[in-house]
């Protein structure tokens, strides 16, 4: 099955890459996305999303011609819905912006086009909530027009070569779905497409997702005990993986961003009494800042009146996604329990959070400071050299909760170190 024109409803961290990757490699591709703010940043050739080399590919597909932006989708070959499923009150999946989605191809949708679902979502989406709206068509899906899942597999900071280079599953609701559906992604995909139905695929992606938020909440669990037992887990973390068949994964201050934080939720609505350790896993991750929060008040003596500069507020380091970061929610934590919170995320400089005060400049969130707070691994603030922030700051107490900074550099120039996880050695 040949394409010629496709339209991306989403234009996020994921429909954006994709849409552009298309366009550069000859597809023409209609980009649509509700928000005028995002329509208007795109016409003008910018982006409103960070990601190494997005910009310059996004620019590259608008000068071709071959990219576009819309706030409707239109008639087209074939059509990928990659909108958010975030969850709503009770840790539901809130699937309101796919419905969304699926209702506004359905004036536009014609025989023999392809629908391509890669937003993450709850087990039988595919063939419980999209292919009965898009059957409000007249059309059949399977007769009339193809139908697939897709699940995107990328890693934010690499999304652009891995939209590429991955793994490409694609899950159909017939098997002449799934080959439409590999024929699309066969313009640009360079690793192996594997085929199967659309249940499966969407249990893949849920599954991955899972299977890492749980190996981190056993890596955030031995921290909790390599405290209680007066060790320092990151010491035995990396004697634990010279094992052949362990590989711990590091403690941190939570799990964030619209995957992990979310997938397994997924999984415990559809199936509660099934997935108990699944639940277990997110209840670990998910109060991991509150021990954050307990530590800094451990390395502070009290949180009442502590000015604390809390440094970086992304879901991960190198990224500006900011999305059910478990940064933001220890500085939430800490400012009701009493304590003065100022952040700085490098990646986002201008942020605005609810509840949160935000600085654009590193200098001006250690000034007037008590305690430094490291929440998340970015690489500029990885490299900070502790000569130069005592001259800039009267702080002398700093909380490392990603094992960020060498302890001994820290000490030596006058800082009380704390890590998260390390009770070896403290002070």
């Amino acid at each position: 099955m040949r394409f010629q024109h496709i339209c991306v409803l989403g234009l996020g961290y994921i429909g954006l890459p994709t849409a552009s990757t298309f366009a550069t490699h000859g597809l023409r591709v209609t980009g649509v996305d509700v928000n005028p703010a995002v329509l208007n940043s795109l016409q003008n050739g910018e982006t409103h999303i960070y990601e190494p080399g997005l910009r310059t590919l996004v620019q590259a597909a608008v000068k071709s011609g071959n990219l576009a932006v819309s706030p409707q989708p239109v008639e087209a070959d074939a059509y990928i819905i990659a909108v958010p499923t975030p969850f709503k009150e009770g840790k539901k999946a809130d699937l309101s912006f796919v419905i969304a989605a699926a209702e506004a191809i359905v004036p536009v949708l014609r025989r023999g086009a392809l629908v391509v679902l890669e937003s993450t979502s709850p087990p039988r989406t595919t063939e419980d909530v999209v292919r009965p709206i898009l059957e409000r068509s007249g059309l059949k899906a399977g007769q009339d027009f193809y139908l697939a899942y897709s699940p995107e597999r990328v890693l934010p900071g690499q999304i652009l070569r891995e939209l590429i280079e991955n793994t490409r599953v694609i899950g159909g609701i017939d098997s002449a779905s799934a080959e439409a559906g590999r024929d699309l992604y066969g313009v640009f995909v360079r690793g192996e497409i594997i085929l199967t139905d659309a249940t499966t695929a969407e249990m893949v992606k849920l599954m991955e997702n899972t299977y890492r938020d749980v190996n981190i909440a056993i890596a955030n669990e031995f921290a909790r005990l390599a405290e209680r037992f007066g060790i320092n887990v990151w010491e035995a973390i990396a004697l634990a993986n010279r094992h052949p068949r362990v590989r711990i994964l590091n403690p941190g201050p939570g799990v964030g961003g619209h995957c992990i934080s979310v997938d397994p939720w997924f999984l415990v609505e559809a199936a509660p009494d099934l997935a108990t350790l699944i639940r277990t896993a997110r209840e670990v991750n998910d109060s991991q800042p509150r021990f954050v929060v307990e530590r800094v008040r451990q390395a502070a003596g009290s949180l009442e009146g502590l000015r604390v500069a809390a440094l970086g507020l992304a879901y991960k380091a190198d990224v500006d996604d900011l999305r059910e970061s478990p940064a933001i929610e220890v500085c939430h934590l800490l400012s009701r329990a009493g304590a003065q919170v100022r952040a700085y995320e490098p990646f986002k400089p201008d942020a605005v959070i609810e509840g949160v005060e935000t600085v654009p400049t590193l200098g001006e969130i250690l000034d007037e400071a008590d305690v430094l707070l490291l929440l998340v691994g970015h690489t500029v603030l990885r490299n900070l050299d502790p000569v130069e922030v005592a001259q800039l700051t009267a702080a002398r107490i700093v909380v490392d909760c990603v094992n960020g900074w060498e302890p001994e550099r820290w000490r030596f120039n006058g800082f009380h170190y704390y890590r998260l996880g390390d009770r070896k050695e403290v002070g």
